[in-house]
């Protein structure tokens, strides 16, 4: 299993793990970006590209949220693996409800939900946030993997709300 480590120049470094002395780490579930040229690869990151590109945020936020939890490593579908590589790439999805099993925490990147951040009883920006999340893409691409086991996702205000205040901080 290849893992992103997060430098702290803000780099980011690709770590390899033998499928029995994985690291913990974080795995970002998150919908890819219309133009899949936009998504930062395996190839960016060897490379040392990629910062420019549009995925670049949902690395970032992933890399921020898991810092916040006291996590060195992080798993992304669009650059931990080669998907030129093929005999990888099979592999990986084969791995892959696996990965999501035993990652210590599961992030959702919702690009299709923005909110402002809520005062008390601001009932307005609850329901705004609140329907956007309901009908984001997210929910809707197929398959939710791994999260929970069954697709479904269950959230309290308390952990929707945590996850908005670490995405502020990227």
């Amino acid at each position: 299993m290849r893992l992103l480590e997060r430098q702290p120049d803000g780099d980011l470094v690709l770590r390899e793990f033998a499928d029995n002395d994985v690291a913990t780490y974080a795995i970002l579930s998150h919908t890819w970006l219309a133009d899949n040229n936009d998504e930062v690869s395996f190839q960016d990151v060897e490379g040392g590209s990629g910062k420019s590109k549009a995925g670049w945020e949902k690395i970032t936020f992933c890399a921020s949220a898991a810092a916040a939890h006291g996590l060195r490593y992080f798993w992304i579908d669009t650059c931990c693996i080669d998907k030129e590589n093929k005999a990888e790439l099979s592999q990986a999805t084969r791995s892959m409800y696996r990965w999501y099993r035993n990652a210590t925490r599961c992030y959702v990147y919702l690009s299709d939900v923005h909110s402002r951040k809520r005062k008390r009883g601001d009932e307005d920006a609850h329901n705004t946030w609140e329907q956007a999340f309901q009908k984001s893409r997210w929910f809707t691409r197929g398959r939710a993997a791994g999260i929970g086991g069954s697709g479904e996702v269950a959230l309290t205000e308390f952990e929707i709300d945590e996850m908005v205040e670490v995405q502020g901080q990227v």
